[in-house]
């Protein structure tokens, strides 16, 4: 069942409308927009004047006005006013205009969320009929410029329920974006498309700006009814006060269509426009009406830097203002205004394609929704996808893709596709590979210097040799090569793996390289040892197992890799850096219950002996480490039970490598991450960090000292904080080893702290909103269905979590669709794409008894749970194998 939210539950709803990179508009949960963000930044709060839906009734002959209201519900408090600086509006004068409050709307609103669906089901006793608002923007698997549209969709459903014939007339009213004096509005009338062109003047003049661009507001004529129509007004009335809004009012409550309206001058207030549809329905009929909003604002620069030389790499300027006095960035194109040239092109690309694109994103709806795996699960994994649709994520001009880690009120949150975050979100490598591949591609291209050290944050814009001020992290250049191999195995292209294996071997090298002035591991002992910058922005000094346990990964994936390449030297040399390391591990970082960081934190000579990072006099770590008043070390885990204790043994199972570590000594870890981190109540936990979590809220903390482990008196950086993104992978970690109900527990606790009253669903946080690690979630339904991949050998399966029966959705490099596993058989369907395979992983336990492809039986062998096809099969869209099965005997 799909969830729901309304009143109190649904006020933090902001669900996202927009393409990939395309920026978006926010939908609130009482049916608002919201938070224009297509401008190429965030912009909170950025409320577009007077935009909304309103929806009127009228006897059949159109004499009379039944009811008239906005297509929304009730306002949400608190009504005092938000704090600001500008005068008689704010705090002391109520909600804000935009918010339109004191205009009738509907007593009764419910938010329905089945992402990238949301729908608002309205009810009033003065309306005389049924109505709901669905709204989307495309997002089909694998097909990346579907999902990047410049667009929001809307269908307002309306069902007469009354006993006598009724014409419903819906409106869409949308304020012109471009400052005032500089409006300009354009209708066209067009195959049963109203349209009209919200311009901004300063295109003509040519200024160059991120807020120059144009918006398009349409009405699709219905398809249903015995009459229909629609038109345009051009512009709202202009005049004083609240002229506009009492003409509009005024104009749309009278029988009949909107009065068309003209101006030639510029105007020195906002102009608004409208368009509408109607339709004449008798009783008990329904009808659809289309409405959609489009956008190009098609240059982007570096506004988040300040580039003047005295000034640090990363500080940002809150205002669009601000930024456009300092910034000297060169200007860019964005992705998806190379490929439509006006707003009104994206609009006739939509509105000509809306059924397909829509029916193609509803079946990945229902695919990924209609689901036998757990309600919180698969509702983590689905609204967190709405993080590609937030101001996150960019495409640069080629189409490559780049995303900020989350979002400030106004701006991007930490530049650069940073690698130790975006470790974690797994939903792009699956759901779209051709842009997580381009993310290998720009950081082995513009990130790695001379050395073979990755520094983390990408510069834009793209400049060769132009590197952040950001020393090499450990989990991010190890993390690297491990999705290099995994967007290998999705892709199976060896064309691709070769072209950047010269940057990913020499990444590998670096660990041990006499140029790393972090000293990793200069000896190849298989185990991190030196200065190991993080993704908790600090260094650890010592061997620990959540740095280390990534090194072990990379160095199996580049045995791999390179294996395959031919280059068995190097595999052999990885082979053995990694199986000392192993052993090491093993021995000397678990503790008996869970894996601790080796460090003597009274001793301060482990932070002496290290170059400054680009000869930065502020990076000496015995100055920014060493506690004076406790005489210890900072910043550190020691004996803490931290939850990425194990994180590169998630990384590896869901790509393919062997365990990291000891499988008993790993599930033991696991466990006392559970024991000891996660709460069920967050009263007694003292977090001078960062609050994501309080009160009764549950959550499971970064790192735990359990009775009888030091606690260093300034721990590790945001070791009391919980990060959902974390929470996920641990829960899919618990998953992958078979327990299932911890698992769910700290699923749920996380959703239950996003449950549309305290929090956004559809964006949660951590520096920032919309915030990329979440996007880990994605794992969840990897681990639940036990899905295997790899592209190379042609082959994929299931190993379900969960008792059978089985239902979920796949997607695999070229082609997705759904499983459905009962204990008598297995069905595997695609939706869309071509699929190659070659074998085919059976639950465990499980013997094939008959394989069919449509009506042809095929010929095939099974060894162990793996069936392999006596020749490689092609399935493609609509197609499906049915392997019929039986329990083996014990």
């Amino acid at each position: 069942m799909a969830p729901q939210y309304q009143k109190e539950s649904a006020q933090t709803i902001r669900f996202p409308l927009g393409g990939i990179g395309t920026g978006c508009i926010e939908l609130d949960g009482t049916g608002r927009l919201t938070d224009w963000e297509i401008f190429g930044r965030p912009n909170k709060s950025g409320h577009n004047g007077l935009s909304h839906f309103a929806i009127k009734a009228e006897n059949a002959p159109g004499t009379q006005v039944l009811d008239a209201r906005l297509l929304c519900g009730d306002l949400q408090s608190p009504f005092i006013g938000e704090v600001g600086n500008t005068l008689y509006r704010g705090y002391g004068f109520g909600p804000d205009s935009s918010f339109l409050g004191g205009m009738p709307h509907f007593e009764e609103c419910v938010f329905e969320d089945h992402f990238p669906f949301g729908t608002l089901h309205f009810q009033d006793a003065h309306f005389p009929g049924k109505a709901a608002l669905t709204t989307f923007n495309p997002m089909i698997p694998l097909d990346v410029e579907n999902s990047s549209l410049p667009a929001a969709f809307f269908e307002v459903h309306i069902t007469n329920n009354t006993s006598q014939p009724v014409r419903y007339t819906v409106c869409l009213s949308v304020t012109n974006p471009a400052p005032s004096g500089q409006t300009w509005n354009q209708a066209i009338d067009e195959n049963g498309c109203y349209l009209v062109e919200l311009k901004d003047r300063r295109q003509d003049a040519g200024i160059t700006e991120m807020d120059v661009g144009e918006v398009v507001i349409a009405s699709v004529q219905p398809e249903c009814g015995s009459e229909n129509g629609g038109n345009v007004q051009e512009y709202w009335y202009r005049g004083h006060w609240f002229d506009s809004l009492n003409m509009f009012w005024h104009d749309f409550t009278k029988p009949g269509p909107l009065v068309p309206r003209q101006y030639h001058q510029p105007y020195h207030r906002m102009d608004s426009a409208s368009v509408s549809s109607w339709t004449l329905l008798s009783p008990g009929q329904e009808a659809q009406l289309k409405f959609i909003i489009t956008w190009r604002y098609p240059h982007m620069c570096n506004y988040w830097t300040k580039l003047e030389p005295q000034d640090n790499v990363g500080w940002y300027y809150e205002s669009a203002a601000e930024d456009q006095k300092h910034h000297s960035s060169p200007w860019w194109k964005h992705d998806y205004a190379v490929r439509f040239s006006s707003a009104a092109d994206a609009a006739h690309y939509c509105v000509n394609n809306w059924d397909s694109l829509k029916e193609k994103t509803q079946l990945f709806s229902q695919a990924l929704w209609e689901t036998t795996l757990p309600q919180g699960m698969i509702q983590a994994t689905a609204d967190n996808l709405a993080i590609l649709k937030s101001p996150t994520c960019l495409r640069l001009e080629d189409g490559s893709f780049y995303a900020f880690e989350g979002c400030h009120s106004h701006c991007g949150s930490c530049e650069g596709s940073c690698t130790h975050v975006w470790n974690y979100a797994y939903a792009l490598a699956f759901l779209f590979p051709q842009l997580e591949r381009s993310m290998r591609q720009l950081d082995y291209h513009y990130c790695m210097d001379q050395y073979g050290g990755m520094h983390f944050r990408l510069q834009l814009p793209l400049e060769e040799g132009k590197l952040s001020d950001h020393r090499p992290c450990v989990d991010g250049q190890m993390g690297g090569i491990i999705k290099t191999y995994r967007d290998w195995k999705i892709s199976g292209d060896l064309d691709w793996l070769r072209a950047l294996w010269p940057k990913v071997k020499r990444s590998m090298e670096y660990a041990w390289s006499p140029d790393n002035p972090d000293r990793w591991d200069p000896d190849r002992s298989g185990i991190i040892t030196g200065r190991q910058h993080n993704t908790l922005d600090l260094e650890f000094f010592g061997p620990n197992s959540w740095l280390t346990g990534f090194y072990l990964a990379a160095l199996q994936a580049s045995a791999l890799m390179a294996d395959a390449l031919g280059d068995s030297d190097f595999a052999d040399l990885c082979r053995t850096i990694c199986a000392k390391g192993s052993k090491w591990a093993a021995e000397n970082l678990f503790n008996g219950e869970y894996f601790i960081q080796k460090i003597s934190l009274d001793d301060p000579s482990i932070l002496k002996g290290y170059s400054l990072f680009r000869g930065k006099a502020d990076d000496d770590p015995a100055r920014i480490y060493w506690n004076q008043e406790t005489h210890e070390v900072k910043y550190q885990l020691g004996d803490g039970c931290a939850i990425d204790q194990v994180v590169a043994d998630w990384h590896a199972r869901i790509c393919g490598l062997e365990p990291v570590f000891d499988p008993n000594q790993t599930r033991s870890a696991l466990t006392a991450v559970f024991r000891h981190n996660h709460r069920s109540s967050m009263r007694q936990w003292p977090n001078p960090c960062r609050v994501y979590a309080l009160n009764d809220e549950g959550g499971t903390v970064l790192c735990s000292w359990p009775e009888g482990a030091r606690r260093p008196a300034v721990p590790a950086l945001y070791s009391e904080e919980v990060w959902s993104g974390c929470e996920y992978q641990f829960a899919a970690h618990l998953l992958l080893m078979g327990l299932t109900e911890p698992a769910e527990q700290v699923v749920n606790a996380v959703r239950k702290r996003y449950d549309g009253r305290a929090r956004n669903p559809f964006s949660e946080m951590e520096c920032g909103s919309s915030y990329a690690r979440a996007l880990s979630s994605y794992t969840l339904l990897l681990a639940a269905t036990g899905f295997s991949f790899d592209a190379v050998t042609a082959s994929m399966g299931f190993a379900p979590r969960y008792p059978l029966p089985l239902r979920s959705f796949w997607c695999f490099g070229t082609a997705w669709g759904r499983v459905s596993i009962t204990e008598e058989q297995l069905i595997l369907q695609v939706y869309d794409g071509n699929l190659k395979l070659a074998r085919l992983c059976l639950p465990k336990g499980f013997l094939a008894c008959d394989i069919v492809q449509g009506a042809a039986s095929l010929r095939w062998n099974q060894q162990e749970d793996t069936v392999f096809f006596d020749h490689t099969l092609q399935l493609s869209c609509g197609e499906s194998i049915v392997i019929t099965m039986e329990k083996e005997e014990v």
